[in-house]
This record gives C-alpha cells, sequence and structure tokens, in this order.
C-alpha cells in the first residue's frame, strides 16, 4: 500500500460485526437445479451426499438430528437396508433418544415393515417403559392392523408397570369399543384394586368413573355397590363432597329420593363447612325440585347453623354471631337444642372484668331467662337463670341495674312479691345504683305502699344527695298525698345542699311548687334567696313575669322595680349581652303595658351596637391576626359617654362626607338649584 495515511472515514470493529450480522439475513440465491442423466453421475451424487452426512456425524456425534436427516434422506432413495442400519447406529450412540425410537418406527411402518416394527417397539418399550407415548402408539398400530388380540396383549404387558389414570382408561376404552364389558368391568376392579392396596391413585374421581361406567351399561346395583366401596374406602377422615354429590345424583336418577336425602345429610353432617358448599348447593336444588317446603327450610337453616358455628368456633367471645345463632335456633329447633346452645353461649365468660366487655355479654342471660318464661314456660328454670346470672356479675366492681329490675318484675309475674323485694333490696345492699332506687320506687307506686316510697327516697337520697331530680320527685310525692308542709320541708333541705348536679331545675320547681300552692309572698322570698346566690339575667326575666302574672292592681309597677333592680344590678356585668337581653325583655313589656313616658325611657336606656376589632395571639404566644366582633355602649354609663359624644360626631362627619359626595357626582343640579 503506497498511501499509508489514515481514511477520512473509520471503521471501527463494532460496525464491521453489525454489517457482518445484518449480511447474513440477505437471502442468498438458491443453488442451482443438478439434472442427472445416468447411472454414474447418480452414485457420483449418492456418495458426496454420504461423505458429507459421515462428516456431520464424525463432527458431532451426539447431534441426533444429524442421524435422522441421514437415515431420512436413505429412506427417500429408498435405501431401507442403509436407513435401518443409520437408525441402529444412532441408538448404540443414544437409547434414551424418544425421538430416535418413534422416527425408527415409523420408518418401518411408512415402509409396510409390520414385523420389523413390532421389534423396533418391542426393543422401546423394553428399554424405555415409562415413556408413554411408546405404548400408545404400539397398541394403536396393532388395533389398526385388526391384530386385537395382539394389542390387548401389549396393554397387559403395560398394566404391569402400574401407569398413570389415563393408560387405564385407554384400555378400558378399548375394550369398549369391542364391546367386552366384563374384560372392562375387570380392568376396572384390577384398577381400584392397584388404589387400595398399592394407593397409586386415591382420587375420588376414579371411583366415580367406575360407578358411571356400570350405570352407563344399566347395572344399577353394581354402580350403588361401587360408590358404596368408595365411602367405606374414604372413610370420614378423607370425606370428599364430590362423591357424595355423585352418589346422590345417581339414586336420584334411580328415584330413590329417600336414599339421596339420606346420603346429603350423612354428608353434611361430617364434612367441614367450608368444604361442603357444592354439596349444600346440590341438595338445595334437590329439596326445591323432590322436596316440600319443610325440607327446603330445613336445609336453609342447617346451611345458616353450620355458618354461625364456624364463627363461633373461631371466635368464642363473639356475641353478635351467638345472638344470631340463638335467634336461628329459637325459630326453628326444640327446647332441648335451644338450651343447649345458651349454655354453650354463656359458658363463654369475658376474661376482663370490666363493664364495657360485659354490656353485649349479659344480654345473652336476660335473652336465656325471658326464652324459659315466654316460650318454655319454665318458670323454675327462669328464676335459675336469674339467680345464676346475679352470682356471676362481679357487684363489688361493676353490676346491671336491668338484670335486678327484670328478676323483680318476674317475680311480680309468678305473684311472689316477698322475693321480688327481697331481690331489689340485695341489689340496692350490694350495689345501690340510681336506676335500682328508681325502678324500687316505681315498683312500690304501682302497688300503693306510700310509706315504702317514702323510706326508699329516704335512703336514695343519703346515697346520692346531690340528685336534683330525686328530691323533685320525693316532693312531688309528698305534694300527690296532700302533705304540703312535709313537701316545702323536702325542697327545702334540697336548696340546703352544698352540692347539686342541676340546681336551677330544683330552685324552677320549688318556685312553681309555691305558685301552685299560691303563696306569692313566699315566691317572692324564694326569687331574693334566689338572687343572693346568682344574678342571672333568667332569673330576674323569671321574677319579673312572675310579678306580671300575679293579676293584682300593683302587678305592673312590681315588675317594673323588678326590671329596674335588675338593670342595676347588672351594669357592673361583663356579659353585656345578659344585659341587653335583660332591656330587650324590658322594652317587651313596655310596649305591652307601658305608657308613652316610660317607652321613651326604655328607648333611651337601649345600647348602641358597634363593631369592633381585636388582636387575637395563637397558643404559642405569636400574633394571629385580628378579628371584628361587636359590642354594646350603653348611654347609662357615665364613663362611656365620651365614647357616645365621639361615637356621634363620627356619624355626622360620615354624613357630610356622603353629600359633599353626591354633590361632586351632580354638579348640574347644584348649578339649577343656584338659579332658582
Amino acid at each position: 500500500v503506497k498511501n499509508k495515511a489514515p481514511a477520512e472515514v473509520q471503521i471501527t470493529a463494532e460496525q464491521l460485526l453489525r454489517e457482518a450480522k445484518e449480511r447474513e439475513l440477505e437471502l442468498l440465491p438458491p443453488p442451482p437445479q443438478q439434472k442427472i442423466t445416468d447411472v454414474e453421475e447418480l452414485n457420483d451424487y449418492k456418495l458426496r451426499k454420504r461423505k458429507t452426512f459421515e462428516d456431520n456425524i464424525r463432527k458431532n456425534r451426539t447431534v441426533i438430528s444429524n442421524w435422522i436427516k441421514y437415515a431420512q434422506w436413505e429412506e427417500s432413495l429408498k435405501e431401507i437396508h442403509r436407513a435401518r442400519s443409520i437408525y441402529e447406529r444412532a441408538l448404540d450412540v443414544d437409547y434414551r433418544n424418544v425421538t430416535l425410537w418413534l422416527k425408527y418406527a415409523e420408518m418401518e411402518m411408512k415402509n409396510r415393515q409390520v414385523n420389523h416394527a413390532r421389534n423396533i417397539w418391542d426393543r422401546a418399550i423394553t428399554t424405555l417403559p415409562r415413556v408413554n407415548q411408546f405404548w400408545y402408539k404400539y397398541t394403536y398400530m396393532e388395533e389398526m392392523l385388526g391384530n386385537v388380540a395382539g394389542s390387548r396383549q401389549v396393554f397387559e404387558r403395560w398394566m404391569e408397570w402400574q401407569p398413570e389414570e389415563q393408560a387405564w382408561h385407554s384400555y378400558i376404552n378399548f375394550e369398549l369399543r369391542y364391546k367386552e364389558v366384563d374384560r372392562a368391568r375387570s380392568i376396572y376392579e384390577r384398577y381400584i384394586l392397584f388404589t387400595l392396596l398399592v394407593i397409586v391413585h386415591p382420587d375420588v374421581k376414579n371411583w366415580i368413573k367406575y360407578a358411571r361406567f356400570e350405570e352407563k351399561h344399566s347395572y344399577f346395583a353394581h354402580a350403588r355397590k361401587v360408590y358404596e366401596r368408595a365411602v367405606e374406602f374414604f372413610g370420614e377422615e378423607h370425606m370428599d363432597e364430590h362423591l357424595y354429590v355423585a352418589f346422590a345424583k345417581f339414586e336420584e336418577n334411580q328415584k330413590e329420593f329417600e336414599r339421596v336425602r339420606v346420603i346429603y345429610k350423612y354428608a353434611l353432617d361430617r364434612i367441614p363447612k367450608q368444604d361442603a358448599q357444592n354439596l349444600f348447593k346440590n341438595y338445595t336444588i334437590f329439596e326445591k325440585k323432590f322436596g316440600d317446603r319443610r325440607g327446603i327450610e330445613d336445609i336453609i337453616v342447617s346451611k345458616r347453623r353450620f355458618q354461625y358455628e364456624e364463627e363461633v368456633k373461631a371466635n368464642p367471645h363473639n356475641y353478635d354471631a351467638w345472638f344470631d345463632y340463638l335467634r336461628l335456633v329459637e325459630s326453628d329447633a326444640d327446647a332441648e337444642t335451644v338450651r343447649e346452645v345458651y349454655e354453650r353461649a354463656i359458658a363463654n365468660i369475658p376474661p376482663i372484668q370490666e363493664k364495657r366487655h360485659w354490656k353485649r355479654y349479659i344480654y345473652l342471660w336476660i335473652n336465656y331467662a325471658l326464652y324459659e318464661e315466654l316460650e318454655a314456660k319454665a318458670s323454675k328454670r327462669t328464676r335459675q337463670v336469674y339467680q345464676a346470672c346475679i352470682e356471676l356479675i362481679p357487684h363489688k366492681k361493676f353490676t346491671f341495674a336491668k338484670i335486678w329490675l327484670l328478676y323483680a318484675q318476674f317475680e311480680i309475674r309468678q305473684k311472689n312479691l316477698p322475693l321480688a323485694r327481697r331481690a331489689l333490696g340485695t341489689s340496692i345492699g350490694k350495689c345501690p345504683k340510681n336506676k335500682l332506687f328508681k325502678g324500687y320506687i316505681e315498683l312500690e307506686l304501682q302497688l300503693r305502699e306510700f310509706d315504702r316510697c317514702r323510706k326508699l327516697y329516704e335512703k336514695f337520697l343519703e346515697f346520692a344527695p346531690e340528685n336534683c331530680t330525686s328530691w323533685i320527685k320525693f316532693a312531688e310525692l309528698e305534694t300527690i298525698l296532700g302533705d304540703i308542709d312535709r313537701a316545702r320541708a323536702i325542697y327545702e333541705l334540697a336548696i340546703s345542699q352544698p352540692r347539686l348536679d342541676m340546681p336551677e331545675v330544683l330552685w324552677k320547681s320549688y318556685i312553681d311548687f309555691e305558685i301552685e300552692q299560691e303563696e306569692y309572698e313566699k315566691t317572692r322570698n324564694l326569687y331574693r334567696r334566689l338572687l343572693q346566690r346568682t344574678q342571672h339575667v333568667k332569673v330576674w326575666i323569671s321574677f319579673a313575669q312572675f310579678e306580671l302574672s300575679a293579676g293584682k292592681e300593683e302587678s305592673l309597677p312590681r315588675c317594673r322595680q323588678i326590671y329596674e333592680e335588675a338593670n342595676k344590678a347588672m351594669r357592673n356585668c361583663e356579659e353585656k349581652e345578659e344585659r341587653v337581653m335583660l332591656l330587650e325583655s324590658w322594652k317587651n313589656f313596655e310596649e305591652e303595658f307601658g305608657t308613652d313616658a316610660t317607652k321613651e325611657r326604655i328607648v333611651k336606656l337601649m345600647p348602641e351596637k358597634i363593631k369592633k376589632r381585636r388582636k387575637l395571639q395563637a397558643e404559642d404566644g405569636s400574633d394571629a391576626g385580628w378579628e371584628e366582633y361587636y359590642d354594646y355602649i350603653f348611654p347609662e354609663d357615665t364613663a362611656n359617654q365620651p365614647n357616645l359624644k365621639l361615637l356621634a360626631m363620627a356619624k355626622l362627619w360620615k354624613k357630610q362626607q356622603q353629600e359633599s359626595e353626591a354633590a361632586e357626582m351632580d354638579p348640574d343640579k347644584d348649578i339649577d338649584e343656584s338659579e332658582s
């Protein structure tokens, strides 16, 4: 090379390889066809081809495809002996190659060399007995040749190896094609025997196929016997719903409906419920087709019962599941079954002695007792249930008033008043509660035992002196009985208590009591005593309305005087809204009953409502912006006079500003006015 300078365009090794790969894909022109005209050219061609095949075999001896191509080429030349020799040489190299045996046997069969083909199949199944394809091909060849006995003999040899399920069914189908039902039955028996002894195929479907085979050929007794043997073989440990569904459908086809019911019920009682969905479905369909209404309801109930059983087994403390289960059982089962389920339910005591864990559980006992009383009509058992429940509850930590009251009401229904009183007395002694006292008092009221009611109220108020409702009810009882002095004394005791839960209700009740008795002076004294304790605006308004409703001549001056006192008392009140509420009430009173002078005076007392802004602070002390709020400025307050004067001046300035803006917007109007 004269010019050794680098080329302008450089070619990399990667580019060379890529171009070589791309050119491989280019279609090469086919070689020219060679026409052989005489024997010498043919022999020369054969020699060259054989040399090529032999060279390939010598280079890659284990590549079986080279051997097969070589043998097929010799076969295409009708050189069967040479092809056979090549296959034999290949088998010496790899006798485990399945494709090699198949190609060898197919060549012999295509060229009608039947005995050679048999010889090859015999060698193949002897060498590789677990290759099912050899057996299928061999039996098929013998059957196509009409050699039924030979094909049967091959099947028998195959069965000795205990092959897979399909092999047995192929043998059975072979016998059925030639109407050999007895032989097919014997094969089934051998197959089932293998299943029993060797446990090669312990599968339900094999038994079902055998039974259907007998049924198809109208051997119904044999079919039933097969099903019975299958049920016995699998037992209760390995039960399968498919077997029982097939057995039931067989009996259904034979119109043996009672047998069908027995089979379904037997299976449903023993198979786990999560594995019996298909069984339930078929049983339901059967009952809909051939059963009555009762049968259909039974299967639906049994299905739901199984579901509930699974739920309570998974979580025995799932009381909602127990409630649903018991509701189902009560609607359908007998009393003993219901009692058994109730006993199982109440045995699951909450593990923690906290009332919130017992709230659902205690209703199991209540429902149990109500069932025994109302449904089973067993009063003795009902009493035992209540007593057992009361003994079970840890009364020192908590109790359930509902149980005690239900027990007492039950004893009253049984006309056993001493036991009812004893139960309620025990409850008050062990674990006093407001609800127990109220229930006991209500019971004695219904029995018109007023002395007992008084004693119970005394005990109740000793237990809970802050309970205003109890004081009010006690006083109302004495009022109904006509003992006004006792009622008044009770009210006096009540308002003298240092701590009350609803004092406003108690005072209102006491005031209403005195008003009903028309003791107006005592009512005024009560209001004055109440106002010494609280200056709430509602008390003042109520006092004023009482004076107004007194109905005497001096009622209006008294009412106006109360409003005056209230207004003076509330001048220093921080809650301005309450003072506004008082003035609104006073204004309404004057509008209805006052004169023009009093109306004008109250209007002057009404405050001005103004909008203000104040600064907000967050919890961490930082600024949170501003907020707007409404404030009230009362004319009476002398401290607020400058504020009112400033407010009036601000309003006047705002009015002047609005007038000047209107004049600037409409100058023509000003000219017209000046001309006029």
